[in-house]
């Protein structure tokens, strides 16, 4: 076998990557997982049945560093757990199917659509920066508090200026914070991967943002 052969045969010894339905998989598993437990953070207040969680933050995390199919299953998959009576969703309320149902129903069901609408946006707003990602975070927030509180309404026949005072005005300063950290988190993230990729990694590349 000649220097050329041996050469040649090398590049069958590298090490096979993962593949990229596997990893789009396990993060729809991993993402499922981080929404229930920001979930967990939630704190009951005495005027609405709506608890300040950290929920909002993970949805538009992921909508931010998944790809908006992927995100989309992501947030699926966790309504399909919560309804299946895996503790997932906030424990300040019934659990289960009845909590999907309930005045917090909206919130829940409007999570994979917001995701996904969230993912659409920050792939298409360039270049990828903060603003952007903040941007695509408000329109994400806007739809899960106009889900939510239409739901809301709906479900306690209340008027819809009085759904706005207890489902959404309250909540704008948290959202706002949540939509400035998870913009934060994920260009960290989409710096860190860029990284770890090389120097002619841009922050456009990529699965990614």
């Amino acid at each position: 076998m000649d220097q050329t052969q041996v050469i040649g045969s090398g590049s069958v010894a590298r090490p096979a990557s993962i593949s990229p339905a596997i990893s789009r998989m396990f993060a729809v598993v991993a993402g499922s997982v981080l929404v229930a437990l920001c979930a967990r953070v939630s704190v009951p207040l005495l005027f609405t049945p709506v608890p300040l969680t950290l929920q909002t933050f993970a949805v538009l995390l992921l909508g931010l560093t998944l790809e908006p199919a992927a995100a989309f299953a992501s947030l699926a998959l966790y309504l399909v757990e919560g309804a299946g009576g895996l503790p997932v969703f906030s424990p300040h309320g019934p659990g289960g199917a009845l909590q999907l149902m309930g005045p917090t129903g909206g919130y829940l069901l409007s999570y994979p659509f917001a995701a996904a609408v969230t993912a659409f946006l920050a792939r298409r707003i360039r270049p990828v920066s903060f603003n952007s990602c903040a941007f695509s975070g408000v329109i994400g927030s806007l739809l899960i508090l106009t889900v939510g509180a239409s739901w809301f309404a709906l479900i306690t026949h209340q008027s819809l200026g009085t759904a706005l005072r207890m489902t959404v005005w309250p909540f704008l300063p948290g959202d706002a914070l949540k939509i400035c950290a998870s913009a934060t988190v994920a260009i960290g993230l989409l710096k860190l991967r860029n990284r770890f990729r090389g120097p002619f990694a841009s922050l456009d590349g990529g699965a990614g943002l």
